[in-house]
């Protein structure tokens, strides 16, 4: 790329100046972190805090997988039972029980650590989502090492960082970010012993660690979404066997002690849920909703191609890095190293192109290979020069649609337009800019690392800023918030046509709900209108009134003292509801009896008393 100098005005000096490379500091920061594996994961680290954690703790539960999940796990919590799965009164067989506990494990030590209302923050039941995250770009760095240099290795694990679907999953209360990191330590581990196969290392005692990692990420993947990790190892396997007519290379993974391992891990709590619930798991979670997806699933469906168009978003900004890779990851096909990435990929993408049911996340834990042959054909400085080049422009576009996108939805939802966001927006356009202009396919690191900047920008921006604004999305916040400004202790909520999960979540697991079908002739109800309604309903046995000035609060329950014949008799009584001035109980005293109105706090049974008018009234029924 050409470098022009302005030509200088009177009076100054005829020696250009050093130009300037707003690129060139980044490349010097890659230069510092990739000297030792220490400050690469390091450094890995703090880039994934910088990109999740905008947003992480202001958003609210997201309907509807997310709030879910949370409430299920919050009434795993609730009970203490940490086999059976359930929402509300339904069971929740579609996964299985490894994310339930590491989100109870984050919601007990959240309360362990005196958070007030632990159960109720749904930042908590992100953490493992987050560690996830984080834990899939180190194991990201970790599998690239064996492809490719560290500082190429590092770039690989930051295009996984940067891509906006992790940046999604790092932020919900799910199971994907946790499957992907799953999912690259098995399959970093998987090509340590194919690489070590074809490069004919001749050892005798090949290592433990690689076999150890490998069955124990898919256990952990079985236990978090079943068997989809299987699909990803087995078609690898099998696609790698059919091109080299030979799969001796498995034995390094030394396989039957590693599935007796992997056994060892599964098994119990299938074993439990078998014994708690018979045949319903395997039929809800295996043909409910894995073999249902074959089909459109909950109106998902959509043709195959779908993944590739989300790809130039999804992947964002890693996407037109990859498409100018392409051609010499395609030419570069039976290296070994190309092989074994290109097997991970191909044959699971067309699967997913293939069924029916499609959602965004299913493909994510294909995504580190991209990065990984991405990086690869950058290292070898053999990125397309072709039409494809033009794709740089994708830095740029990006983050000029998602601000005015953003500011455009924050004015037509809550008639502000986000104003604190807009440094971050200039920043995003700038760097984005910079990565556009700037592109060089023999300097292209230095476009990419702008583009991961602009990237950060962005996600403050969107997640940290704009999104948490947008009340209006989040309709149950308003409707908790409502209850708890209620008069009466406890109140139980009802929905009627709102059913998301974010409403039990946020309400209470109680919250019965239901459809009211109101006579409205003239209109006088409108969509979202707020209003306080009372029902009266009888009661075959109504309750029993005392004053509230009449209850004894003891170490053994609370109390009232009745006369009888000017003697005072302690009886224990059990409150239903606080009506403010007034208790009702549903046992422990009769209609008439007389009850003491503020009790001294030396009456004990048998105390003798005189009745006076003022200190005593009567028990009454509620009509």
């Amino acid at each position: 790329m050409a470098e022009t100098y302005p030509t200088p005005r009177f009076g100054a000096p005829r020696e250009p100046k050093a130009p300037v490379d707003p690129g060139s500091w980044l490349v010097s920061m890659l230069d510092v972190v990739t000297s030792s594996h220490a400050r690469a994961a390091g450094f890995l680290v703090l880039c994934a805090l910088l990109l999740f954690l905008p947003g992480f703790f202001t958003i609210p539960p997201v309907d509807r997988d997310e709030a879910r999940f949370a409430q299920a796990t919050k009434q795993m919590v609730e009970s203490g039972d940490y086999v059976d799965i359930r929402f509300q009164e339904d069971v929740r067989y579609k996964k299985p029980v490894g994310i339930y506990w590491l989100q109870s494990a984050a919601v007990e030590a959240a309360t362990a650590l005196k958070l007030p209302k632990a159960e109720l923050r749904i930042w908590v039941y992100r953490i493992p989502s987050l560690l996830g995250a984080i834990g899939a770009v180190l194991m990201t760095y970790w599998a690239a090492l064996g492809f490719v240099t560290r500082r190429a290795a590092v770039l690989a694990a930051l295009l996984m960082c940067a891509s906006v679907l992790l940046g999604v999953e790092a932020r919900l209360a799910k199971t994907d970010a946790m499957l992907l990191f799953c999912v690259t330590a098995a399959m970093g581990a998987m090509s340590r012993a194919y690489l070590s196969w074809q490069r004919a290392e001749d050892e005798t005692h090949p290592p433990w660690s690689w076999p150890a990692i490998f069955w124990t990420a898919l256990a952990v993947g079985i236990l978090i979404k079943g068997p989809l990790i299987l699909m990803f190892a087995g078609l690898t396997i099998v696609a790698l066997a059919i091109l080299d007519r030979d799969a001796s290379w498995l034995w390094k993974l030394r396989p039957v002690w590693g599935l007796m391992w992997m056994l060892v891990l599964v098994l119990p709590w299938f074993i439990a849920i078998f014994w708690r619930a018979g045949d319903a798991f395997f039929a809800d979670s295996v043909g409910g909703d894995m073999l249902s997806k074959i089909g459109a699933q909950e109106s998902h469906g959509a043709p195959p191609g779908l993944y590739l168009a989300l790809f130039w978003i999804t992947f964002w900004p890693g996407a037109p890095l990859a498409a100018m890779a392409a051609p010499a990851v395609w030419r570069a096909r039976r290296e070994p190293g190309a092989q074994f990435l290109l097997a991970w990929l191909i044959p699971s993408w067309i699967v997913f192109e293939a069924v029916l049911t499609k959602l965004p996340h299913y493909v994510l834990p294909l995504y580190p290979a991209i990065a990984i042959l991405t990086v690869g054909a950058l290292e070898r400085n053999v990125l397309s020069r072709s039409w494809l080049a033009r794709g740089s422009a994708w830095w740029f576009a990006i983050p000029a649609a998602a601000s005015i996108i953003a500011v455009v939805g924050a004015v037509m939802l809550t008639r502000q337009p986000a104003f604190v966001a807009w440094p971050f927006i200039a920043a995003s356009l700038i760097f984005g800019l910079f990565a556009w202009w700037l592109f060089d396919t023999n300097r292209a690191e230095r476009s990419v690392l702008n583009a991961l900047v602009a990237a950060l920008m962005l996600a403050v921006v969107v997640w940290g800023i704009v999104l948490p604004s947008l009340t209006p999305l989040f309709p149950s916040i308003e409707v908790a918030r409502a209850l708890r400004n209620v008069s009466c202790v406890g109140p139980k909520a009802a929905a009627a046509g709102y059913h998301e999960p974010s409403l039990v979540f946020l309400t209470g697991t109680r919250t019965l709900l239901t459809e009211v079908d109101i006579p409205n002739p003239d209109g006088t109800l409108t969509a979202g209108v707020y209003c306080t309604i009372e029902l009266h309903i009888p009661r075959k046995t109504p309750s029993l009134l005392l004053p509230a000035d009449a209850i004894i609060f003891r170490g053994d329950g609370s109390q009232v003292a009745v006369i009888e014949n000017g003697t005072a008799h302690i009886r224990k009584v059990s409150v239903s509801r606080d009506l403010g001035t007034q208790v009702e109980v549903d046992d422990g005293v009769e209609a008439g009896d007389q009850v003491i109105v503020n009790p001294p706090v030396a009456i004990i049974e048998g105390s003798r008393v005189r009745p006076r008018a003022e200190p005593a009234t009567r028990v009454s029924r509620t009509p």
